[in-house]
């Protein structure tokens, strides 16, 4: 397949739920996710996968048990595998995610925010 040029906007225009990731591309072995969110996540960990987030739109609080982390727009983190952590959006907030595409977006654990089925835009 010839490469097709991603426009954000126009895929975050495309859906308004709040943490349901959705896939807008792969790189290798990874997807490369979109996913809205407000409020506030649950604690988890990725047993066998490291997560990285990019904050697109609003402001992101990623809880750790050593050190909370503030994203603007333009930031990322990587979050290491096995390391508790849970995001916290005051207001809503556009995230791209890429991860590995085993990674499940509760990570440890499975509950009605699971989503194991990811829509592709």
């Amino acid at each position: 397949m010839p490469p097709e040029v991603v426009s954000l906007a126009e895929k975050f225009a495309l859906f308004s739920e709040h943490w349901s990731p959705k896939i807008v591309g792969e790189v290798n072995e990874s997807y490369v996710k979109l996913v809205k969110l407000k409020g506030e996540f649950v604690w988890h960990h990725h047993p066998n996968e490291d997560e990285m987030f990019l904050v697109v739109k609003g402001r992101l609080l990623i809880e750790t048990p050593g050190k909370d982390l503030l994203l603007d727009p333009g930031d990322f983190v990587v979050i290491p595998m096995k390391l508790e952590h849970r995001p916290v959006a005051k207001d809503e907030v556009e995230v791209v995610l890429f991860e590995p595409k085993s990674t499940l977006n509760t990570g440890n654990l499975e509950n009605e925010r699971t989503r194991t089925k990811l829509e592709r835009l």
